[in-house]
């Protein structure tokens, strides 16, 4: 697809490189001052990408980009280690959204006017960038919605809808987020379904004997994530796509967790749908994506009427736009989907291969650490996982534990983590949980580790 000019940059801020290959405007080095800290061997190597691939990588080229983590926070330097609740936003993200209100603000599809052309090619070209990202056949396979819960709900309630009925299974592990099971047990309501939980081994694998036990013909739909927010286990998603097919289930993957820490190929996975979040994939809040294998697109009815998702209209019949605008009722998140293609082009631009080694890399060294807290256990040890660290202090509620590291400038999460199910196959109703991303350094994991140490010692 050429890159409109819309997107080469006629606005401040726009980016301006091809899609996903070159990355956006990169600092200049001159301005921004950087000191790369020696790293002593115990931490993890800084990783400088492949040759012949996309631009090195490091956290402190990454950080550079990000202004909030040059924040204070308490009278200390800000340690973001909630990035499994969203990710910060790089400067490209920042500029493309203030450049797209003040210089092209405009609604799309509808408009003969410049800028509403303008508009239209640059949401377009997200649309193209998300395909790209996703590996997946064509743009017009890809939906924008809200987020995650919102695509999971569009599925549920189009193709579930439509296919579910009395009788049907929908199996899903225990692993899941709640917007990967409340949906689903909202259908099964409706279609007299029934939502299967698939029960998880004590490292937080999920048990694959009981998922092939329970595979069934009865079995319509297996909806699991490819990577656990709260355990960061990241499960066999290829085998056990591969396994629902013969029974000739659909599997619908939720990726919120897993785009922004390794690459993503729906192909591959031969997933039926595909969703993912924005905002924890550096891009801004209110947009994510919804993948849907084509054959299965076609015969989704719509979800929400209104304006574009329609050809024409009068008080006798309606004849509806064709996918994927059929399932966008209404103007869409417009500047949304400029900041998602702003931050899929900046995280393209380092090599994905580079950060996934870097981050495994922080997370032992974090496990290392945290193991000399006394007291502290951390929950999961599957041995595919993202760098989600989950764990309990004796002595020390989560929220205590979360307001203690807030007055050092540490921001962890503290609570059920919206996953219930998988807090209680511990015997937990709640934890707290340090997630990590590339921005990430082993000098931040230290003070993590030394606020930790005097809070058991204050005890």
């Amino acid at each position: 697809m050429t890159t409109p000019d819309v997107v080469r940059g006629l606005w401040p801020g726009a980016p301006t490189p091809n899609l996903l290959g070159d990355g956006l405007l990169s600092p200049d080095p001159a301005t921004v001052p950087v000191t790369e800290p020696a790293v002593p061997a115990a931490h993890p190597a800084q990783f400088t990408g492949l040759p012949g691939q996309t631009a090195a990588f490091s956290p402190e080229l990454a950080r550079r980009d990000v202004p909030i983590l040059h924040r204070t926070m308490n009278g200390h330097p800000l340690v973001w280690l909630d990035n499994g609740a969203t990710t910060q936003k790089p400067r490209q993200v920042i500029e493309a959204l203030a450049g797209f209100y003040g210089s092209a603000n405009s609604n799309i599809h509808r408009g003969a006017h410049t800028m509403a052309r303008e508009a239209t090619e640059a949401y377009e070209a997200g649309r193209s960038a998300v395909a790209q990202f996703l590996g997946a056949p064509s743009p017009e396979d890809i939906v924008f919605v809200r987020g995650t819960t919102e695509a999971i709900n569009l599925v549920a309630q189009t193709w579930g809808r439509a296919n579910l009925g009395p009788g049907d299974d929908i199996l899903v592990p225990v692993l899941e987020h709640h917007s990967n099971i409340v949906p689903w047990q909202l259908i099964a309501q409706q279609t007299r379904a029934r939502v299967v939980p698939v029960p998880l081994q004590p490292d937080g694998q999920i048990d694959l004997t009981a998922y092939d036990d329970l595979l069934s013909m009865r079995t319509q739909l297996v909806a699991l994530s490819q990577a656990s927010n709260v355990l960061g286990t990241v499960p066999p998603v290829r085998e056990m796509t591969a396994l629902a097919h013969r029974y000739g289930a659909k599997v619908l993957v939720d990726g919120a967790q897993a785009v922004a820490h390794f690459p993503v190929d729906v192909q591959d996975l031969d997933a039926d749908f595909y969703v993912f979040s924005g905002h924890k994939l550096y891009a801004p809040t209110g947009i994510g994506a919804l993948y849907v294998k084509p054959e299965i697109l076609r015969d989704m009815a719509p979800w929400q009427g209104g304006g574009n998702m329609i050809e024409s209209v009068d008080f006798t019949r309606t004849t509806y736009a064709p996918v994927p605008h059929l399932l966008e009722a209404g103007t869409g998140h417009i500047s949304g989907v400029v900041g998602l293609l702003a931050a899929l082009n900046w995280l393209t631009s380092f090599d994905r291969d580079a950060i996934a080694a870097y981050e495994t890399s922080l997370m032992a060294y974090a496990q290392q650490a945290l193991a000399t807290v006394p007291g502290l256990e951390l929950l999961g040890s599957a041995p595919d996982r993202i760098a989600v660290l989950t764990f309990t202090l004796a002595g020390h509620d989560p929220s205590e534990i979360a307001a203690w590291l807030d007055r050092d400038g540490i921001a962890i999460r503290a609570g059920h983590h919206c996953a219930q199910p998988a807090l209680a196959h511990y015997g937990l109703a709640s934890a707290a949980r340090a997630s990590l991303a590339l921005y990430n350094t082993s000098e931040e994991v230290d003070k993590l580790v030394a606020s930790l140490q005097q809070l058991q010692q204050a005890a």
